[in-house]
């Protein structure tokens, strides 16, 4: 069974209907966690499920055929997959990015590379790796890690620093490195099974390597630079939906553990868990903390692409609140589940339980680097003029 069964097929999707179509796939990655999680990556059958929801297409344009989702509305289908399963959540958080990469290829490299709108890509942006120029682009080396979705991707990015005659090459912008994208068939790239994690096993996050591999110059590009204009064409498009992921979890946990004590007693003093006050008390904060949070992420997404699409520039308080609400989720969120944990004790750490594997996804997502204390390094620097160590983090390429 596909979730395409299971809800009415319109053409082209709408923004309803993608989320209609997370919500209606959510028993079925349930059903299925136990085998990502041991197979550590997506079985095919899976990312068939998440095709039919159109996870891989949710950012493309009206204009192409696509739903085009805003930040917002992504960061929902995201939050409503990820009660599901973690690790599918994440891959489809990954695999969304195609059509923001081609906000910055050019609209006929985008035209041949992503002939299909449900092109997944995945990889790593972060300048691992080096790319020396020769006639018509470069010569791409270097070895990656966290390739999320790597092995249902179609086509694969890789962050490199130019260099021209063996010498480090300067941007466009005058920063004395020059950083871009590459972007490749994934059969192009070793792929080396490295993902034996704590959690997010199934999102199979595996190191890739390139060998001199030729990536034509129009293959390639800068986040300084975008083909288009518009709220998308901005380094951090990227960024915006991840606390999805996160939001989900922390939803998913804890409506178990609601559901746990309305039908639970305790085994010594014979108490409905409903009536104890520790298990009330527990219960009433993870909301608390879970609402405040999740309308932290809403609200500054919403401000934030008003201001965007109004052509505003963002001052660096209107800047940083996205990213802190990002980095908060994600901290909140594995709170929230080791909470829930302690509150549920023993039974966590039985398999039958989703517990154990939402309190490793959580703790494994927060070491992220999106989600590191250098964000908030980051955050507080560019608050008071100073150099951010992670200037991504905030949609800043130097």
């Amino acid at each position: 069974m596909t979730v395409v069964d299971t809800v009415e097929t319109t053409a082209p999707l709408t923004a309803q209907d993608v989320l209609a179509r997370a919500k209606a796939a959510v028993p079925l990655l349930r059903e299925r966690s136990v085998d990502i999680e041991r197979e550590r990556s997506l079985p095919a059958d899976v990312v068939e499920l998440l095709r039919s929801t159109g996870a891989f297409r949710v950012a493309l344009p009206k204009d192409k055929g696509g739903p085009e989702l805003n930040p917002m509305e992504q960061t929902q289908f995201i939050e409503t997959l990820a009660t599901g399963d973690t690790s599918a959540a994440w891959c489809a958080m990954i695999g969304m990015d195609t059509p923001l990469y081609a906000q910055f290829l050019g609209e006929e490299v985008s035209a041949e590379l992503f002939t299909d709108h449900d092109t997944v890509t995945a990889g790593l942006i972060l300048p691992i790796g080096r790319a020396d120029r020769v006639a018509g682009g470069f010569r791409l080396n270097g070895r990656w890690g966290f390739g999320s979705g790597i092995t249902h991707a179609d086509y694969v990015v890789a962050g490199a620093f130019v260099h021209t005659d063996g010498e480090p090459e300067a941007s466009p912008t005058g920063q004395p490195m020059h950083w871009r994208i590459f972007i490749a068939r994934r059969d192009q790239f070793v792929v080396h099974d490295t993902w034996f994690t704590t959690g997010l096993a199934g999102s199979g996050s595996r190191d890739y390597e390139a060998v001199d591999l030729f990536v034509p110059e129009a293959h390639s590009f800068s986040f300084a630079t975008a083909t288009v204009s518009g709220p998308n064409a901005t380094p951090d498009a990227i960024l915006r939906n991840m606390p999805g992921v996160p939001l989900g979890v922390a939803r998913a946990a804890l409506d178990f553990v609601r559901d746990l004590a309305v039908n639970r007693t305790d085994r010594m003093s014979g108490v409905p868990w409903a009536e104890i006050y520790r298990i009330q008390y527990t219960i009433a904060e993870a909301e608390m903390e879970l609402g405040a949070v999740r309308e932290q992420v809403y609200g500054s997404l919403r401000t934030q692409w008003e201001l965007l699409n109004a052509g505003i520039e963002l001052t660096p308080d209107q800047r940083v609140a996205t990213v802190l609400a990002r980095t908060n989720s994600f901290r909140v969120a594995r709170d929230i589940v080791a909470k829930l944990c302690d509150l549920v004790a023993t039974t966590a750490i039985y398999k039958p339980s989703p517990m154990d594997r939402w309190l490793r996804d959580t703790q494994t997502m927060r070491q992220h680097v999106i989600a590191q204390d250098q964000v908030l390094q980051s955050v507080g620097a560019h608050l008071l003029g100073g150099t951010p160590q992670n200037p991504f983090s905030l949609g800043i390429v130097q």
